[in-house]
């Protein structure tokens, strides 16, 4: 509990550390200064405070859908964007603007939360085809969906004129994000807590059919409801600031190596590392190139690379 508290804080200093950075003055001398004042606190109510909320949202409920991909998967290399999740949500955004361009972001999130729950149902039928014979035999089925969805999604884009909205999508970015653009993710957080409060039979499910159904547990049920809370995480996500790539296979990895596979315990560690891991790759991209930013999905792709080799790498059998 005291190691939980530390990070708590520490994840409360970063936070404070992503209000103050930008271009505009937004010191405690620009807040309480009558000329200032009401411009700097406008700054801070729209865009500093919405934004650092939206990272700490996305970041937790990402990390959290990771996690529950590798549940079900039992496969330590699977999370949405390498199981062709994020690619389906993103061919759904990209259905919906073409026949409904009007529609309100709930419609769109509901439209792109459909198809990310049928590309990873399509993904765990198609493992249930194919001999695996190695854990990565796991991610390399995603990746390849995932190309193959993605590829549909670019021609059609392509096709009608919508390549420059399928790089948004596809391309994690909070620079946009004001008061009024990002509450759709308190969905996410929703959905967050929901799994904490499903972790035991999310964990049993984990576990295989026969365990779980010998336990009592209404296996396709539980992994119904992890597919839907995985599909609708990652599409609000999506249609609010985009992909966060590897996010989901880090952060879980990562956790469990520090205190292992019990999910109930080990969720509240992989929600605050997935928000503290996107708040200082926010941070880096604000910064590296100031006063221009570099967008998220960018650091996040670097970073997230390089530790998903690093895990290859390792060949540890406990991430089999």
């Amino acid at each position: 509990m005291k190691r939980l508290l530390v990070a708590t804080a520490m994840l409360i200093v970063l936070a404070l550390i992503s209000l103050l950075i930008g271009v505009g003055d937004l010191s405690l001398s620009a807040l309480f200064s009558p000329k200032e004042g009401q411009q700097a606190a406008q700054i801070l109510l729209i865009s500093r405070i919405p934004r650092t909320l939206a990272i700490i949202l996305a970041g937790t409920a990402m990390a959290v859908a990771g996690t529950i991909m590798q549940m079900l998967t039992r496969n330590r290399f699977v999370e949405p964007s390498t199981a062709g999740t994020v690619e389906s949500a993103s061919l759904g955004l990209l259905v919906v603007t073409l026949f409904a361009p009007e529609a309100p972001v709930l419609v769109k999130m509901l439209v792109a939360s459909g198809f990310a729950l049928a590309g990873t149902a399509l993904f765990l039928r198609i493992l249930k085809l194919v001999p695996l014979r190695s854990a990565m035999t796991v991610p390399l089925v995603g990746v390849m969906l995932g190309g193959i969805v993605g590829a549909i999604t670019t021609f059609f884009a392509y096709r009608f004129d919508l390549l420059q909205s399928v790089n948004a999508w596809t391309t994690g970015d909070f620079s946009g994000v004001l008061r009024g653009r990002y509450e759709l993710l308190w969905v996410a957080s929703a959905l967050t807590i929901f799994a904490y409060l499903a972790a035991d039979r999310l964990t049993l499910a984990g576990m295989g059919r026969d365990f779980a159904t010998n336990l009592g547990l209404r296996y396709r049920s539980i992994v119904s409801l992890g597919l839907v809370i995985v599909a609708m995480v990652t599409a609000t996500i999506v249609v609010t600031v985009g992909m966060l790539p590897f996010l989901g296979l880090i952060v879980p990895n990562v956790v469990s190596l520090m205190i292992g596979d019990n999910m109930r315990r080990s969720l509240p560690w992989i929600a605050l590392l997935g928000a503290g891991l996107v708040l200082v790759c926010d941070i880096v991209g604000r910064v590296a190139y100031y006063p221009y930013e570099i967008p998220i999905g960018t650091i996040m792709g670097i970073v997230g690379s390089g530790l998903f080799l690093f895990l290859l790498l390792q060949g540890r059998d406990r991430l089999a």
